[in-house]
Formats: C-alpha cells, sequence, structure tokens
C-alpha cells in the first residue's frame, strides 16, 4: 500500500501546493524504498526552503516509512492546520494513523474520507486494510473489491485482498471452523494459483483438521514448485509421523537431507536438518539423533528445541525442562518454548505451574489449538472421578463369588486428592455349604509429596457376614511412588487385609500384613525389567515370601506389543494345605506377549483392548513340573473424555493366582466416569 499511496501522492503534489524547487531526486528516493536518504534529502531541503509545503509533506511519509511514525502523524497534522480541507493531505494523515497502528481512530477517519470520495482508491484501500487489522475481514474484502473496482488489477490490492483472505481463514482455524477456513482458502486459491502463502496456509489447515491425505496429495503438488521443494518434503515427513508411520517419516526426511546443498537457503536447510532429527527421534533412534545434534550449532533456538524433544523422549524431563527454560531466556515468546515447558512440567508432576505456564502461552497465541487442548487435558486430569465395576469369579473347586466395588477420587488441590472407597463381596460355595459378605468401606488421601514422590493412604473396616462367623476388622492401604532415576519407577507399600480369595477364607478371619516393593527399569532400547516382593505376616502365625521378576521386550509402541519371560517364587512358613495353598517351595517360569491399544490414546467414540497370553510351568515342592496358562483381555468403548466402559475376563490354572490351587476365571464389567465438567 505505500507504493500505491506514493504514486497517487505525488502525482498531485504540484496541484496540492506551489513548488518552486526541483524535488525529483526526492522522489525517487522514496519511490526506490529509500526512505532514509529520503529523510535526510528532503530535510536538507526544508532548511533552504522551510516554506515548501511539498517538501514538508514528502518528509513527512520519508519520517513515517523510516520508522517515525508519530513524528510523521505530528507533521501531516500540522498541514492540515494550513489546508484542512486538502483530500491528499487527509490520506496522508489517514494512513499515518494505520503507520501508528491506532486502527480505531484509522476506521473513523477513513470512513469520513469515503463519505467524501466514494470513488477514491487510496481511501477505499485504506479503509480495507484497517478493517483487516481489526480482524473484519468480509467487510474488507467488500471495500478492497470496491477499490479493485477503480483500479482494475492493482497490485497492492490483490494482495491486500489475499492477506485479508489468509487472516480470515486463520480465524475461522482459530475458532476451530476448519471446514469453513478450508472453503475460504480454496476460494482465494483460485485468483492465486500456486500461491505459497495460500499453499502454506492450506496444508497447515488440512493437517490441524487431521485430513491428512488431503495434506499430503497437496504437498506432493507442492514439491513442483522449486521454492517450495523442501517445504514440501518436511511436510510430507510430519504428514507420515501423524498418520503413524514413523518409518516412512525418516526414509523421506533421509532422502531430503541428502538434496540439499550450500546453494539451498539458510532456511530449506535448517528445517529440512531439524525434520531429520525429529524423524530419527520419532523412529527411537536416539544414538543417530544425539550423534548429529552434536554436529549443529548448539547456540541456536531451533537446535535447542531439538535437544529438549530428544531429553522428553528418552524421560529427561528434568534436562528437558533446564532446555525450555534457556530457550525462553533466549527467545521469550517462542512458541515452542513456551508449550515445551508446559508439557516439560506436567511430565515432571508438577502440575500447578504446568498450567500456569500454558495460560501464560495462550497469552502470547490466544486461541491457538494446542496449547487449548493441553489446558483441557490438565483440566480433565483434574476431575473427580468414580469408577465402578461388577465382577463374576469361579474356580473348580466349586467356588463363586459375585463382586461390585465403587471407587471414587476428588481432586481438591493439583497436588492432593480424596479417595474413598466401597467394595461388596459375596461368595459361596454350593457343595461345601459355605457362605460369605464381605463389606469394605474406607476413606483416604494422596498427595505429590514432590515431583518424584506420592504418597496415598487409605484406610477402612472390613465386615464380613458369614454362615460360620460374623466379624470386623481394620482395613488399611499406604503406598508411596518415586521415581528415584531417569526411566525408573520404585514403589514401597503396606497393606492390611483379610484372605477374601472364597468364603472359606473369609469365615476363617485370617488378617494378612502385606510390606511389599515394585521395582521398574525401563530403556531407551525397548527392553524392560519389572520386579516385586511380597513379604506377608498372617493372623493365624504363617508367613509368606512371593517374589516375582519379568523381562520384557517393547516390539511396538502403537498398539503396544511387547513379549517377555516371567519367574515367580512363592514359599510359607508353615503349610496348610487343607485351609488354603501354602507350600514351602513354589517356582513357575513362563513366556507371555501382551497387545494393547490403550484407552488414553484412544480417540473418542473409539474401542481400546488388551489382551495378555502366557504358557509355562510351575513347579510346586517335589512334585513333578505342571505346566500352566493365563489369559487376561479386556475390551472397551471410549464414549467421550469423560466416560468409558470395558468388559474383561481373567483365566488361569497357575497355582499361586488362586489361593485354592485350582482353575479360576472371573468376567467382569468396569464403567469410569469423570462427573463435573470443571476441576
Amino acid at each position: 500500500m505505500k507504493k500505491e499511496f506514493f504514486c497517487y501522492i505525488i502525482s498531485l503534489l504540484t496541484t496540492v501546493f506551489c513548488v518552486s524547487q526541483n524535488l525529483q531526486k526526492g522522489f525517487t528516493l522514496l519511490e526506490t524504498g529509500k526512505y532514509n536518504e529520503a529523510e535526510t534529502y528532503f530535510k536538507k531541503t526544508l532548511v533552504e526552503f522551510p516554506n515548501n509545503k511539498t517538501a514538508k509533506l514528502c518528509y513527512g511519509r520519508a519520517v513515517g516509512l523510516n520508522g517515525k511514525t508519530s513524528e510523521a502523524k505530528v507533521i501531516f497534522n500540522e498541514l492540515l492546520q494550513v489546508a484542512p480541507r486538502n483530500f491528499e493531505l487527509k490520506l496522508n494523515y489517514g494512513e499515518s494513523l494505520l503507520w501508528n497502528k491506532e486502527f480505531k481512530q484509522a476506521k473513523e477517519y477513513y470512513t469520513h474520507l469515503i463519505a467524501i470520495d466514494a470513488t477514491s482508491f487510496p481511501a477505499l484501500l485504506g479503509y480495507a486494510n484497517t478493517l483487516s487489522n481489526l480482524k473484519e475481514y468480509q467487510t474488507a474484502i467488500v471495500y478492497v473489491d470496491k477499490a479493485l473496482e477503480v483500479s482494475k488489477n492493482n497490485s497492492n490490492a490483490l494482495t491486500s485482498k489475499k492477506y485479508m483472505y489468509l487472516g480470515w481463514a486463520y480465524q475461522e482455524l482459530q475458532n476451530n471452523h476448519h471446514a469453513k477456513a478450508i472453503h475460504i482458502l480454496k476460494t482465494i486459491f483460485k485468483q492465486f494459483p500456486k500461491d505459497k502463502d495460500i499453499y502454506l496456509n492450506l496444508a497447515n489447515t488440512y493437517t490441524v483438521a487431521k485430513q491428512y491425505k488431503n495434506a499430503e496429495l497437496l504437498y506432493v503438488e507442492m514439491c513442483d514448485t522449486k521454492a517450495l521443494f523442501f517445504t514440501a518434503k518436511n511436510g510430507l515427513a510430519l504428514i507420515a509421523h501423524l498418520q503413524e508411520n514413523n518409518k516412512k517419516a525418516l526414509e523421506i526426511s533421509n532422502k531430503t537431507l541428502e538434496q540439499l546443498n550450500e546453494q539451498n537457503s539458510k532456511k530449506d536447510q535448517e528445517s529440512t536438518q531439524e525434520r531429520y532429527v525429529q524423524a530419527l527421534i520419532w523412529n527411537r533412534k536416539f544414538k543417530a539423533a544425539q550423534e548429529y545434534i552434536n554436529t549443529l550449532d548448539t547456540s541456536k533456538t531451533w537446535v535447542l528445541g531439538l535437544k529438549a524433544t530428544l531429553y522428553t523422549y528418552t524421560g529427561d524431563f528434568k534436562n528437558t525442562l533446564k532446555t525450555y527454560n534457556h530457550i525462553l531466556k533466549e527467545d521469550p515468546s517462542s512458541f515452542d518454548g513456551n508449550l515445551g515447558k508446559a508439557n516439560a512440567l506436567k511430565a515432571n508432576n508438577q502440575t500447578k505451574k504446568a498450567y500456569e505456564a500454558a495460560k501464560h502461552a495462550l497469552t502470547l497465541f490466544p486461541n491457538q489449538t494446542d496449547i487449548e487442548n493441553f489446558i483441557v487435558k490438565i483440566n480433565q486430569s483434574l476431575l473427580p472421578s468414580i469408577t465402578s465395576s461388577i465382577a463374576y469369579g469361579f474356580d473348580n473347586g466349586d467356588s463363586e463369588a459375585y463382586t461390585f466395588t465403587n471407587k471414587l477420587n476428588i481432586p481438591v488441590t493439583t497436588k492432593t486428592s480424596v479417595k474413598a472407597i466401597y467394595n461388596y463381596k459375596d461368595a459361596f460355595n454350593n457343595v461345601t455349604h459355605n457362605d460369605s459378605k464381605s463389606i469394605i468401606l474406607g476413606l483416604g488421601i494422596g498427595h505429590q509429596l514432590h515431583p518424584q514422590i506420592y504418597i496415598s493412604a487409605l484406610a477402612g473396616i472390613d465386615k464380613v457376614r458369614g454362615n460360620k462367623n460374623d466379624y470386623e476388622q481394620f482395613y488399611a492401604h499406604l503406598l508411596i511412588k518415586t521415581q528415584p532415576f531417569k526411566l525408573q519407577n520404585l514403589d514401597v507399600g503396606y497393606k492390611r487385609e483379610l484372605q477374601n480369595f472364597n468364603a472359606e477364607l473369609l469365615n476363617r478371619n485370617i488378617v494378612q500384613n502385606h510390606f511389599y516393593t515394585n521395582y521398574n527399569i525401563s530403556t531407551n532400547f525397548n527392553l524392560g525389567w519389572f520386579t516385586q516382593y511380597f513379604y506377608t505376616s498372617q493372623s493365624d502365625g504363617n508367613q509368606r515370601n512371593l517374589f516375582f521378576t519379568s523381562l520384557y521386550y517393547n516390539i511396538l509402541r502403537k498398539p503396544v506389543l511387547k513379549t517377555g519371560v516371567n519367574y515367580q517364587f512363592l514359599a510359607f512358613k508353615n503349610q496348610v494345605p487343607s485351609t488354603y495353598f501354602s507350600p514351602s517351595k513354589f517356582n513357575a517360569v513362563e513366556v507371555f506377549i501382551n497387545l494393547l491399544k490403550d484407552k488414553a490414546v484412544t480417540k473418542n467414540k473409539n474401542m481400546y483392548y488388551g489382551l495378555t497370553a502366557a504358557v509355562g510351568y510351575q513347579f510346586i515342592e517335589a512334585q513333578s513340573k505342571q505346566s500352566t496358562y493365563r489369559v487376561q483381555a479386556n475390551l472397551g468403548y471410549k464414549f467421550n473424555e469423560f466416560c468409558t466402559l470395558e468388559s474383561y475376563v481373567n483365566h488361569s490354572n497357575i497355582a499361586s493366582a488362586a489361593a485354592s490351587g485350582f482353575t479360576f476365571t472371573e468376567f467382569g464389567l468396569k464403567f469410569k466416569w469423570l462427573f463435573l465438567k470443571k476441576p
């Protein structure tokens, strides 16, 4: 618009004021964009000819276009004091309002100018640009079209029109009106075919709308445009990743990197290198990613961003947070830095700080979808929930049981939640005529004591009403969950409960005091190791030692597919086989495979599932080895982020899995409901 004003204004200068000096050199400097030199030229001219109004007008334009917008506005206002009715001076004053970003005043002023002359191209275009800056895009387009009626195919007006459509489309995108945004971009694309800006905005909109096939087709088309080749290739790698084809993403990035040379722009070089490292990380080739990052200039923000991403994927959240803080120190307005910091804080169990960081990011990037979704996820993690389950179990010793459980969790702060449990079990055996009903009522609290330490305590009463015995016992469960090192989890706990597998055991009033620990080690090369130890003292004078360890390997990440080997050792101090399974020595070895689609990553109105199958051998004291098997399966449906329903079945013949030593089967339903919309 600057050149357009110049062409109109300069051509009229000689009719505005009497020009006695030759100012052509100054006009040329203005026209060619040499505003600093133009300012100096006209300033000298005014020293020699202080009353030359044309020179003063040109000086005002040079000053304004050189960045001194407030000074320019004062100069034009002074000229208007001399010639208040001069329309060309008013046009310059109106433009100075735009330079100073006084858009509301400019809107009112241009309305006045259009009322004077509804066919003035500068007035119409200035008004259209003002409305565009106020994000009144649809009205702005009406007036830029009127300007184009006055000046057919004017390049500046056409450029303004394009950016108005882009702004309008982005506005609709921010409001999650994806279809509308796509329609707007397609509309303007017809007038500006193969335009770089429209290409990029349309591809981005397709991506945000998760129309990955359309985005892919557009990026393929963009590859034919030399200036967009690397942008398009990098976009194709991203689309492959979003479609969960990380192998393809790396193949594309690797080939694109090979096509780079020193003649390519710095932007293309950096964006291609960045996407290549990201593709390595997506494929969990962490060592290769680290080695490549080491070849780059780690003082640059985008390289620091890659380091932070690598730290995140390898579970090093402390260094992730440290790196994002470094990025924000260099560039406080960095989108990746602000959102990355929020994610790192959340991963490090610093929920309140993560929420505050996300809110701050949203002030910098209003209506940004990724930030808003992050805040929604935090809010959902703090919603009160109730989990209800009902199950029916039986074994081949004719024992049966119905179980109903309700668990309530109410977060009261970002660190603390109140918990409650109600458990009802009706166990019976129609052959032995044993019958017992158990009710557990418990209340507790959970608290994030430290980012790496979580404590949960639950206490209550277990009431038993049996055909042979009625009594009450104290129920308690204390658990401390820690993360002592990166990718490691250590739990230490104590649990007091009744031995309640069947009606006969409930009638015997055997209290168990469990002291236990769980230790899990994950790695960045897909191998993991889980170990568990239980020491149990019982009110009948018996003691139990249980040791379990599992070495597993992750084959796939989505869906989760892993396999491994389990070993279990069990020993009781006293053997009371007539009462419950209590060998002096028990060993079991099994191989297993686990398939899982996690409900946490399942989309709304979609199914999730899990299946674990294992076979092996068990060795009970001096007896010959016995073959074992077990199957655990669940199938669920995610209605939305607030509600899930799943069914499950467990079946096993492992002696230690069922205290009676018989084959055991259980079917059940589980329902989870986040019953409030806000924390």
